[in-house]
């Protein structure tokens, strides 16, 4: 097997309009092991609770992946390891929305709180994504772009019935009722699939607060022309404010690559470094 590279960037932003940041993102590539994911949340609830849910969404999973690649996990065979990959991510999810569910019973201000979710994994050339919501999840590789989540919405539900065009969709005034979230019932069913990687390739994940504003063919644009790769997510952010930023808006890359990249994942890394808030704040005037 070739020399598998991995390497990730992330960014969130409070956008144009909005007076708090409801998105959570993390995102990790191992320094030792060819082991990296990206998370993105994006809450709704407003007075402190979306932010709230995506916080506790984004930093179970985030916690639950840390504690992944062990030595139990690493004695196992590549099958299991997909498959340990992916109840981890399972459980996470159920542990997730039931401390979401726990906050709301706690703190009833937090009552109509909750959170979409995606997320994506790679382990050698296994990747895999789950998702809940319509924050999104796109590979890019010479064939061009493929978007891997389904949204959980009501518009995606009328183009599948044919009552409505994507174009449409992407007008709609009820473009943003979702169908699935966490913290909304005790049981949570997210959409999960994986792939075997057999190419470099990109992959975004993001929030709607990027996609209400660049579609597909925007989206492709961007990550097959703006280099280094992994400051897409600057360019992301920029592009969506400038169209008015009325979300927050969040953009992660997951950069996966068969040969030695021209940086080491130390250096991607340090492209924006680590901090326990990322969100860039509006000028306060």
């Amino acid at each position: 097997m070739e020399r598998i590279s991995l390497a990730v960037n992330g960014r969130t932003d409070i956008g144009q309009v909005r007076e708090e940041n409801e998105d959570a993102i993390h995102w990790h590539a191992d320094k030792s092991l060819p082991f990296a994911y990206v998370i993105v949340a994006d809450g709704m609830g407003g007075y402190s609770g979306g932010a709230t849910a995506s916080n506790i969404a984004a930093e179970t999973l985030r916690q639950q992946l840390n504690r992944l690649t062990d030595s139990t996990f690493l004695a196992c065979s590549p099958e299991q390891q997909q498959l340990m990959l992916r109840a981890a991510l399972i459980d996470a999810i159920a542990v997730a929305n039931r401390k979401i569910l726990d906050a709301k019973q706690a703190r009833p201000e937090f009552a109509n709180m909750g959170t979409t979710l995606v997320v994506a994994a790679v382990w050698q050339d296994f990747l895999i994504v789950a998702h809940i919501g319509d924050s999104r999840a796109y590979l890019w590789n010479h064939y061009g772009l493929q978007r891997l989540t389904r949204d959980h919405s009501v518009v995606q539900e009328m183009i599948d019935s044919g009552r409505l065009t994507p174009e449409q969709a992407q007008e709609s005034s009820i473009r943003n009722h979702i169908t699935r979230a966490l913290g909304v019932s005790a049981q949570v069913e997210p959409t999960i699939n994986s792939w075997k990687m057999t190419q470099d390739a990109l992959l975004l994940l993001c929030s709607d607060g990027l996609t209400e504003y660049l579609d597909d063919h925007g989206i492709e644009r961007v990550l097959a022309t703006h280099r280094p790769a992994l400051e897409c997510v600057y360019r992301f952010i920029d592009d969506a404010n400038e169209r008015g930023g009325r979300d927050n808006i969040s953009a992660g890359i997951l950069e996966f690559a068969m040969r030695a990249p021209e940086y080491d994942v130390a250096d991607a890394i340090t492209l924006s470094p680590r901090k326990e808030d990322v969100t860039i704040r509006k000028e306060q005037h």
